[in-house]
C-alpha cells in the first residue's frame, strides 16, 4: 500500500549542503521532503534515478520575469533547466509601483534596458495595480511553472514618488526619501523579496535616456535601505559601472552597516580594465571577513550577446545598406543577403552610427564566434570569425555574413564581452569559488532578442562541473549548493535549497552523462507575436516542485504549482500566500 506521493529511488543525492554525495531513496509527502535513505514504503508514483543525480531544485536569484509573469503561466526557458525558484525585479526596474500616466514611462524603461519590446509589454501588461502590495495581489492570483518573487524597482518607485524630477535623475529631498523609504517598508511587508537599483550608464530608456536611479545619491540610497530594515526582512541589490571600485564599495558597505540588510552586487571582469574586478571582490571578501551581509553576483560564463538576422543586432545592423532590408520579412531579408550584387554592396558598406557598440563590438571579429551545436561558450581563438575568414581566405565580415545564412538564415554568431579574459573564462572561475560570491545574473525573462542565459544551470552542470579541458573544473557539490541552498538562504527562503526532511519537495532528477544544452532558437510567442530566444537541454528527467513533477525529460507536463512567494520562509510558515 502506497505511504507516499512520490518516491525518487537510488539516486545519487547532492544534498544542497556542499557535502559528500550519497547514495539514497527520497520519499515526498503533501510537498514536503518525508524520508531519506532506505525508503520501504511504496510511492503513488516512482521516479528510477539510479546512475542520476538528485538535487534541489535551484533558486536563481537574478531575473527580469517581471512582464512574463503577468501573462504568462511558464516561466520559461528559466523552467527547463531545473529552476524551481525565481527571483525578479533586479536591476532597478520593473512596473510597480506606477500611476497610469507613467504606465508607457516604465515600459520604455524595460524595453531599452532589458530588450523586451514595447508593443509585447503594452499588450501584455494588464495593469490591474498601482501600488506595489497591488501588484503582489495581482500575481498572487496567479499559477507558475516555478515559484516567483519579486523585489521593489527603485526606478519606479522613484518616477511614483518624484514624477518627473525623477525620472530627470534630480536629487530627492528629505521629503521624498521619507515617502520613499515608507513605500519600501509597505513594499516588504506586503511580500517584497527586497529592494533594486541601478547606477550603470548602460541602463537607458529605448529613446536614450539613462535610468533614473543613476545618480541617486546616497543619503536616498540609505533612506530606502533603512525602510527594507524597518520591514524586518528583504534584500537589497545594486548593479553599477563601478568607475571607482574603492569608493562605490565604501559606500555600498557603508548602506549595509546603516541598514544591516544583506546587499549583493553585480561583478564581472571587462578587457577595459581586466583586474579590475579583484579590487571589487576583494573589498566584498573584505567586508564578508568583517561579519557584513555582503555578497558578489558573478556568471558562470562570458555576458555576452547573440547575433543573427532573426535576432535583434547582427555586425550590419549599423550598415545603411542594411538598414534598407531591416524591415523586410526575415525570408525576404535571408533572399536578399544572398543576391551577389546587395551582399556585394553591403559588404562594401561601413557602420553609420556613434554608438560604441554598434561602431566597435559589432567589429570585433577577433572575439566573435559561430554557435554552433556543441554549444561551448569557453571557445577556442581558432574559432574566431577572424581565424575562420583566414582559413577560408575571406574578410571577417564575408565569414560573418556566411555563417549566419546558415540553417536557412537562422545561423549565430556569439559576442562575448565580459568574463572571456585571453579567450578563457579563468574569471569566471576564480569569482564562482571565492566564498563572497553567489551565482546570478542569468536576466532570465529579458534581452529576449539578444540574450539565453536562463540555462546557466545547465552550463555549471556540463561545462564546470563534467566538460571543461582547458583548465581547472568546479565541484559538483559545490556548485549545487551555490545555486540552492546558498541562493535561497540569501533571500530568507529557509524552506527550499536542501534535501532533507521537512523541507520543500523542490528538487531535480538530473542524468548528468547526457546532460546537454541545446541551440538557442527564436520563438514568436510573446503578446502581439513577439519574439524571444529559448534554449533546451537534454538531460533533466524530472523536474519537481512542491512535490509534483512540472517537467519530464525536458518537457512540461502542464502541472503549475507555483506561486508567488511573500517574503522570507521558514520551514514552519506557510511557503505560498495563495493556495
Amino acid at each position: 500500500m502506497a505511504t507516499h506521493d512520490l518516491v525518487i529511488r537510488g539516486g545519487t543525492i547532492v544534498d544542497g549542503t556542499g557535502g559528500e554525495t550519497y547514495e539514497a531513496d527520497v520519499a515526498i509527502s503533501d510537498g514536503l521532503i518525508a524520508e531519506i535513505g532506505s525508503v520501504q514504503a511504496r510511492g503513488i508514483e516512482e521516479i528510477d534515478a539510479r546512475g542520476q543525480i538528485v538535487t534541489p531544485g535551484f533558486v536563481d536569484i537574478h531575473t527580469h520575469y517581471d512582464g512574463q509573469a503577468a501573462w504568462s503561466d511558464t516561466i520559461s526557458p528559466s523552467s527547463l533547466h531545473g529552476i524551481t525558484t525565481v527571483v525578479m525585479g533586479n536591476c532597478g526596474v520593473g512596473f510597480a509601483p506606477c500611476k497610469p500616466e507613467d504606465h508607457d514611462r516604465l515600459i520604455r524603461l524595460m524595453e531599452g534596458v532589458e530588450d523586451i519590446p514595447f508593443p509585447v509589454l503594452s499588450e501584455g501588461l494588464p495593469w490591474n495595480w498601482t501600488s506595489f502590495p497591488d501588484y503582489l495581489d495581482s500575481l498572487s492570483s496567479r499559477h507558475f511553472d516555478t515559484d516567483i518573487c519579486a523585489q521593489l524597482p527603485h526606478a519606479a518607485l522613484r518616477v511614483f514618488v518624484m514624477g518627473e524630477r525623477g525620472a530627470n535623475r534630480e536629487d530627492a529631498t528629505e521629503a521624498d526619501i521619507a515617502r520613499m523609504k515608507a513605500l519600501t517598508t509597505e513594499a516588504i511587508k506586503a511580500g517584497a523579496m527586497g529592494f533594486s537599483t541601478s547606477r550603470t550608464l548602460n541602463h537607458r530608456t529605448s529613446d536614450g535616456q539613462p535610468t533614473p536611479t543613476l545618480t541617486a545619491s546616497e543619503a536616498e540610497l540609505t533612506g530606502i535601505a533603512q525602510g527594507v530594515a524597518e520591514a524586518g526582512s528583504g534584500v537589497l541589490q545594486f548593479v553599477s559601472d563601478f568607475n571607482d571600485p574603492e569608493k562605490e564599495a565604501a559606500m555600498l558597505r557603508r548602506i549595509v552597516e546603516a541598514s544591516g540588510r544583506p546587499l549583493s552586487v553585480s561583478l564581472a571582469q571587462a578587457d577595459v580594465a581586466p583586474e579590475g574586478w579583484r579590487k571589487l571582490l576583494g573589498a566584498i571578501e573584505a567586508a564578508v571577513e568583517d561579519g557584513l551581509p555582503m555578497r558578489a553576483q558573478v556568471a558562470p560564463r562570458p555576458v555576452g550577446v547573440l547575433l543573427g538576422l532573426e535576432l535583434t543586432l547582427n555586425p550590419f545592423s549599423a550598415h545603411p545598406a542594411y538598414r534598407e532590408i531591416a524591415n523586410l520579412p526575415f525570408e525576404a531579408r535571408v533572399a536578399k543577403l544572398r543576391d551577389p550584387d546587395y551582399r556585394a554592396r553591403l559588404l562594401a558598406d561601413a557602420p553609420d552610427t556613434d554608438n560604441p557598440f554598434l561602431k566597435v563590438m559589432l567589429r570585433s571579429f577577433g572575439k566573435m564566434f559561430q554557435l554552433d551545436e556543441t554549444v561551448n561558450y569557453e571557445p577556442t581563438q581558432d574559432r574566431t570569425l577572424e581565424a575562420i575568414a583566414a582559413q577560408r581566405s575571406i574578410s571577417p565580415e564575408e565569414a560573418a555574413l556566411d555563417l549566419m545564412l546558415e540553417r536557412e538564415g537562422r545561423g549565430m554568431l556569439y559576442l562575448p564581452f565580459l568574463n572571456y579574459a585571453d579567450g578563457n573564462l579563468e574569471p569566471s572561475r576564480e569569482m564562482m569559488l571565492s566564498p563572497a560570491t553567489l551565482p546570478g545574473l542569468s536576466d532570465g525573462g529579458a534581452h529576449v532578442g539578444m540574450i539565453c542565459d536562463g540555462s546557466f544551470t545547465t552550463t555549471m552542470l556540463t561545462h564546470w562541473v563534467r566538460d571543461r579541458t582547458r583548465g581547472a573544473r568546479v565541484p559538483l557539490e559545490h556548485i549545487v549548493h551555490r545555486q540552492s541552498r546558498a541562493t535561497a538562504q540569501w533571500i530568507g527562503l529557509h524552506d527550499r535549497g536542501l534535501i532533507a526532511p521537512g523541507y520543500r519537495a523542490d528538487l531535480n532528477v538530473i542524468d548528468l552523462t547526457n546532460l546537454k544544452l541545446h541551440l538557442p532558437e527564436v520563438r514568436y510567442d510573446l503578446p502581439a507575436g513577439g519574439r524571444r530566444l529559448m534554449q533546451r537541454a537534454d538531460g533533466y528527467t524530472a523536474t519537481i516542485l512542491k512535490g509534483v513533477i512540472t517537467h519530464r525529460d525536458g518537457d512540461p507536463t502542464g502541472t503549475k504549482p507555483g506561486r508567488l512567494v511573500r517574503g522570507a520562509q521558514h520551514l514552519d510558515a506557510p511557503a505560498m500566500a495563495a493556495e
